[in-house]
């Protein structure tokens, strides 16, 4: 029995052996994972790539009674995995506009949990702190579902050179903030971001109050929180309210209860194509022609190339010009897509591949 015993142990003993030897191997992978993550912008946790792994490690278990034990396994190599990523991008920096508590800020700990959250006052100033390497990222609002889209961030996007590696929804709870003390009857006049202040306006014109636009919903509560004067009010979220001393005077206050934020990742590097195609933002411009939009978007659609988005700005530099954008299902690296580019190239004026990503889901703010 004492021989079996040893026996069986030996053999532990040279299984754990290989074990540790694929385990370091696979450690140095994660590594390289990690570092391409940081070069793109993505995010240490994909969920979808979890499911893949386990579902892999599983298949490959030829003892059927073993296979939830290997499953087990994965879930826990890819903790290991992630908590090792996590460490080598610690000091990762992402930039974003506002202050801690404005909804970017949310987002940004949201989805790069293990980056460092760097606070600037416009998204022009984040947008530029990663073009001249301040920042390795860049996350900004691009579209709301009540208020519509962030011109200010979309037209960075047609005149500067990052790119958009993936695009995250944040379900937005916009609440009424004050000083200890305040109430209903004593407020004359709200802070906000002009979106946040827009989001609400149905509920601020029921009170027939005074409104005033800061930069972000942080700044705001900062204001009011320095000001200390209960006749002032701020709009935005829960976190506001904690990081500066703030009570919530009324819970959820915007127009819409199904109020969400698209947020972009922005990074100097285009992200490589996977193969499940995901989206691309296509900016261009065309001829002031008649008919010369419409052609433009003839060519999209004969491609077989769905648009999900399709939006015009103004150029700044030249009055009465547009530019058009647009989000579009696909791969514009495929044959199809490469022939599309070059049709439009022919009928537009300027053509621009913002960036691609895949489908990012929901994030939560809990």
């Amino acid at each position: 029995m004492n021989n079996d015993l040893e026996k069986a142990r030996e053999e532990i003993r040279r299984a754990d052996a290989e074990i540790i030897k694929n385990f370091e191997i696979r450690m140095k992978a994660a590594g390289a994972v990690a570092a391409y993550k940081k070069e793109y912008g993505l995010p240490i946790e994909d969920k979808e790539q979890e499911k893949k792994v386990t579902g892999r490690i599983a298949s490959l278990t030829e003892n059927e009674e073993l296979r939830s034990y290997s499953a087990s396994l994965a879930e826990c190599l890819m903790t290991l995995s992630k908590k090792y990523q996590s460490r080598l991008n610690e000091g990762f920096r992402v930039a974003y506009n506002g202050e801690k508590g404005a909804f970017a800020y949310i987002a940004a700990k949201k989805v790069f949990p293990e980056g460092n959250p760097v606070s600037y006052g416009s998204f022009e100033e984040a947008y530029r702190s990663v073009e001249n390497s301040e920042s390795d990222i860049a996350i900004l609002p691009i579209e709301n579902s009540y208020s519509g889209e962030v011109g200010k961030v979309i037209d960075l996007m047609y005149s500067g050179s990052l790119y958009v590696s993936g695009v995250y929804s944040l379900p937005v709870t916009q609440n009424l903030l004050g000083v200890p003390g305040t109430t209903i009857e004593s407020i004359s006049s709200v802070v906000s971001h002009p979106q946040a202040l827009k989001q609400c306006d149905n509920f601020i014109q029921s009170h027939c109050w005074n409104t005033a636009a800061a930069e972000s919903t942080a700044q705001a509560a900062k204001l009011i929180s320095a000001k200390n004067d209960i006749h002032l009010a701020s709009i935005g979220s829960a976190e506001c309210a904690e990081q500066f001393g703030l009570e919530i005077i009324r819970h959820d206050i915007s127009e819409s209860h199904e109020n969400t934020t698209k947020f972009a990742v922005f990074t100097k590097n285009q992200v490589p194509v996977s193969g499940d195609g995901g989206k691309f933002i296509l900016i261009f411009t065309v001829d002031d022609k008649a008919g010369a939009l419409v052609k433009a978007l003839n060519v999209i659609g004969r491609y077989g190339f769905n648009m999900q988005a399709l939006r015009s700005r103004p150029v700044r530099e030249k009055a009465w010009q547009y530019y058009f954008y647009t989000e579009i299902e696909g791969d514009e690296t495929s044959d199809e897509g490469k022939k599309m580019l070059e049709e439009l190239a022919s009928q537009c004026d300027t053509i621009k591949i913002a960036g691609h990503y895949s489908e990012s889901g929901v994030i939560y703010d809990n």
